[in-house]
């Protein structure tokens, strides 16, 4: 896909899971399209480096925490002068164990950062977007949120738990000028995986034949740069 250059001049975004992966990739888009970026994450010594080569600003927090996103929403309004044109949630957490043996802190961790914090990212920013009239609302699902796979209980709960909202959220918002796009890659290469114990889940692709976090990110800004009258409700990724 091509996008003219500076095709979001003048936008102001707010990225979430921006210190590496598809968070810092759609961020560097974002950038490169002319958008002023607030790039969060938990991890402040990995997002500042990012944030200063992807071009962003780097705002540290825990978006699962409702208190923090709301510290988030006021630092966005003062930054940008207003809530942001675009909010993408793209931070992840990911875990591979069968639902018998699945830790519960795991399985509650996934579902506060995977569904909890895009509730709580539209829940703060919706307000603002709804009385400008304009604004864009973008979530990173997975092909997990549609398919069952072996291993995936706690991640496939928190990742069809996103596609109902994002389906609920699509129907309210129809009329308002405010758009809401859901992104459900296939098997992504990021940092997420570098954690998995690849004996114990010999099913999995290689990470060589995975999508890559740029496809991912070039599949956002073309959504986020359609025109007024062409709302991108869903896309479903795959690598070929």
């Amino acid at each position: 896909m091509s996008h003219p250059p500076e095709a979001l001049a003048g936008r102001g975004a707010l990225v979430t899971g921006a210190s590496g992966g598809i968070g810092l990739a759609i961020s560097h888009a974002l950038v490169q399209a002319g958008a002023r970026v607030l790039m969060v994450a938990r991890g402040v010594e990995r997002l500042a480096p990012a944030a200063a080569a992807a071009g962003g600003t780097a705002i540290a927090g825990d978006v699962a925490d409702a208190g923090e996103v709301e510290r988030l929403r006021q630092r966005a309004v003062a930054e940008l002068g207003t809530v942001p044109d675009i909010v993408v949630s793209a931070a992840g957490a990911f875990d591979l164990a069968p639902v018998a043996t699945t830790p519960i802190e795991a399985f509650d961790r996934m579902l506060a950062v995977n569904l909890r914090a895009p509730f709580l990212l539209a829940r703060a920013f919706l307000p603002g977007m709804l009385k400008r009239g304009s604004g864009h609302l973008v979530t990173i699902g997975s092909v997990a949120g549609r398919t069952a796979f072996p291993h995936n209980g706690a991640y496939s709960a928190s990742k069809f738990g996103v596609r109902g909202l994002h389906a609920v959220l699509d129907a309210e918002l129809r009329g308002s000028g405010v758009r809401a796009t859901l992104v459900e890659p296939g098997a992504t290469d990021t940092p997420l995986w570098d954690s998995v114990d690849r004996s114990r889940h010999p099913g999995l692709p290689p990470r060589e034949a995975m999508l890559s976090v740029q496809a991912v990110a070039d599949a956002v800004l073309f959504a986020l740069t359609r025109p007024p009258d062409v709302d991108v409700r869903t896309l479903l990724l795959e690598r070929t």
